[in-house]
């Protein structure tokens, strides 16, 4: 428009950052320049102008220092504000998804992780349930419930192999994935999860046993946790059938082998 100001380019503005920002620095230069270009400065008055340009350099040396070190200061800081906002961003990721008192998955976790195994390929689950944990409760207490709980998965974790993933998706019931595993791998590790557990009490309640009943599943790949987690749930229903304290395969497995 006419008569509008013309706003500088960019080339421009940044000589007028670094003018602005080395002003004092450019005063000296032109007042070394227009000392050195006199020819008719008498000695004394160039020592003498040569003495404030060396003060006044030495001035802006220490000035220069003081701004390299506060910069220095404000890095070393916006690193550790840094290192302290990653830290904290774990932090709340972590505890976003795992279970505060068995440090396992939580539900939404587990759920996340099953379905992202089911678009790689074959998935194996094992639904395990505590055997009368309201006894448990009722007997000894919800503090003693809250460390038999602990103290179980701290078994469960000895017993599966270091792929799987364990997640808590009841009160007392956890899963187990076995991403790209087979229905056999899931029955071993299911049996070695059993035999454990009765092999010896849990060391928080050394009186008795405390025993799981298991079902497994195995889900093809491209399904769903729904289908997969009912199939397992329905193999747990028909153990705690039969008396608790045993591992069972979902029914549908043996119909469509056949």
């Amino acid at each position: 428009f006419p008569g509008a100001a013309r706003l500088p380019d960019s080339g421009s503005a940044r000589m007028l950052d670094i003018n602005e920002l080395f002003r004092d620095e450019f005063s000296v230069l032109e007042e070394a320049r227009a000392a050195a270009a006199n020819a008719t400065l008498p000695a004394d008055a160039c020592r003498e102008e040569l003495l404030v340009l060396a003060l006044r350099y030495q001035r802006l040396i220490r000035e220069s220092y003081r701004l390299i070190s506060r910069s220095d200061r404000a890095e070393r800081e916006l690193n550790r504000i840094n290192e302290q906002l990653q830290q904290l961003a774990s932090q709340l990721e972590y505890e976003a998804t795992h279970d505060p008192l068995t440090a396992v998955f939580n539900r939404s976790a587990i759920i996340n992780q099953i379905n992202q195994a089911l678009r790689q390929g074959d998935v194996a689950l094992i639904l395990l349930d505590i055997d009368h944990f309201k006894r448990i409760n009722d007997e000894h207490g919800h503090p003693m419930g809250d460390k038999v709980i602990c103290s179980l998965v701290a078994r469960i974790r000895r017993a599966v192999p270091d792929f799987a993933a364990i997640g808590r998706v009841g009160g007392e019931e956890f899963t187990i994935l076995l991403p790209e595993a087979r229905i056999e791998d899931a029955m071993i590790t299911a049996g070695y999860i059993h035999a454990s557990l009765n092999a010896s009490p849990l060391d928080v309640l050394p009186g008795q046993l405390v025993t799981a009943s298991i079902g497994v599943s195995l889900g093809s790949r491209g399904s769903d946790f729904e289908s997969l987690y009912s199939a397992a749930d329905t193999a747990l229903y028909s153990a705690k059938h039969r008396g608790r304290n045993q591992v069972a395969l979902d029914d549908a497995f043996f119909r469509d082998a056949c």
